[in-house]
C-alpha cells in the first residue's frame, strides 16, 4: 500500500511545487512590469534630460547594438571582463591551493594577503594603476583583477578546507601520484566552489568595470557612460545602465542558473 502511494504523492508534491513556482514568476513579472509602468508615468512629467521614457532608453539601447562605433565599447568591456574573471581565478586558485598545501605560507596568505586585498580600496587600485600605467585597456584589467582576486581565494579556499578528506585518503591509498590526485579527485570535488567562484566574479566585475572604465579606460561602456556624462546625454547613460543590467540577467538565466541546477542534480547523487 505504501509502496504504490509513494509515485502518486511524489506526483502531487511536484505538482503543487510547479504551481508554486508559477505563482512566483507571475507575481516577479508583474512587479517588474509595475516598475516599468511607474517610470513611464514619471517620465511623462519630467523632461527627457532629467528621466527619459522606457521607449527612448530601449531605442537607445538598440543603438548601441547597431552602430559599429558603439558596439566595439560593449565589446571591449567584455573583453575587460572575461579578462580579468581569467586572471584574478587562476591567481586566486593558485594561492588558495598554496595555503591549503604550503603550511608556511598559510598565515600569510589567510590572514595577512587576502584581508587586506578584501580590505584595499577598489578605486584606490584605479587610481594607482592609473599612475603606474597610464590610461590603458591594462590600467582597467588591472584594477578589476585585484578586486576579484579576494573573492577568488575565500571561495576556493573554502572548498578546499570542506572537501572529502576519506575520498582523499582513499585516493592516496591507490596512487601516491600527486598530480594523478589533485585532477582525478581534488578537482571534481571542487567543481561546486570554482563554479561558485566565477558566477560571483562574473556579477562583481560588472559592476567594477564601469567605475574603472569612467576613470581609467580609454574604451568600454565606462568610458562611453563618461562621455555621455560629460553631454548630459541621460539617455545614453540609462541605455548603458539598463543594458548591462540585462546582459548580467540574461546571462545568470541562460547559463549560470541552468548549470547550478545541473551541479546540483549531480551531486545532490553522490
Amino acid at each position: 500500500m505504501t509502496t504504490a502511494a509513494d509515485p502518486v504523492g511524489q506526483a502531487e508534491a511536484g505538482r503543487v511545487r510547479k504551481r508554486a513556482r508559477s505563482r512566483q514568476v507571475w507575481v516577479a513579472n508583474l512587479i517588474a512590469l509595475g516598475f516599468l509602468a511607474a517610470w513611464w508615468v514619471y517620465s511623462l512629467f519630467v523632461p527627457a534630460y532629467q528621466m527619459p521614457g522606457p521607449q527612448l532608453v530601449a531605442v537607445r539601447m538598440a543603438d548601441l547594438v547597431i552602430d559599429p562605433q558603439e558596439r566595439v565599447q560593449l565589446v571591449w568591456s567584455l573583453v575587460h571582463v572575461l579578462s580579468a574573471i581569467a586572471i584574478s581565478f587562476v591567481i586566486g586558485f593558485a594561492l588558495a591551493l598554496a595555503s591549503n598545501t604550503l603550511w608556511p605560507l598559510r598565515g600569510f596568505i589567510d590572514d595577512r594577503l587576502t584581508p587586506f586585498l578584501n580590505a584595499f580600496s577598489g578605486i584606490g587600485w584605479l587610481f594607482m594603476a592609473m599612475m603606474w600605467f597610464g590610461v590603458t585597456h591594462f590600467t582597467v584589467i588591472f584594477a578589476v583583477t585585484l578586486i576579484l582576486i579576494p573573492f577568488a581565494v575565500i571561495n576556493i579556499r573554502t572548498g578546499l578546507d570542506e572537501l572529502d578528506h576519506e575520498i582523499g585518503e582513499l585516493g592516496r591509498s591507490l596512487t601516491r601520484h600527486p598530480l594523478r590526485i589533485f585532477f582525478k579527485l581534488t578537482v571534481p570535488m571542487l567543481v561546486p566552489y570554482l563554479f561558485a567562484t566565477l558566477r560571483t566574479a562574473f556579477g562583481v566585475a560588472w559592476k567594477v568595470v564601469l567605475t574603472a572604465e569612467l576613470f581609467g579606460g580609454n574604451a568600454g561602456v565606462g568610458y562611453l557612460l563618461n562621455s555621455a556624462r560629460q553631454e548630459f546625454d541621460t539617455e545614453t547613460i540609462f541605455a548603458v545602465i539598463c543594458f548591462i543590467i540585462l546582459f548580467v540577467y540574461l546571462a545568470e538565466v541562460v547559463m549560470f542558473s541552468p548549470i547550478q541546477r545541473s551541479l546540483k542534480r549531480r551531486f545532490a547523487r553522490e
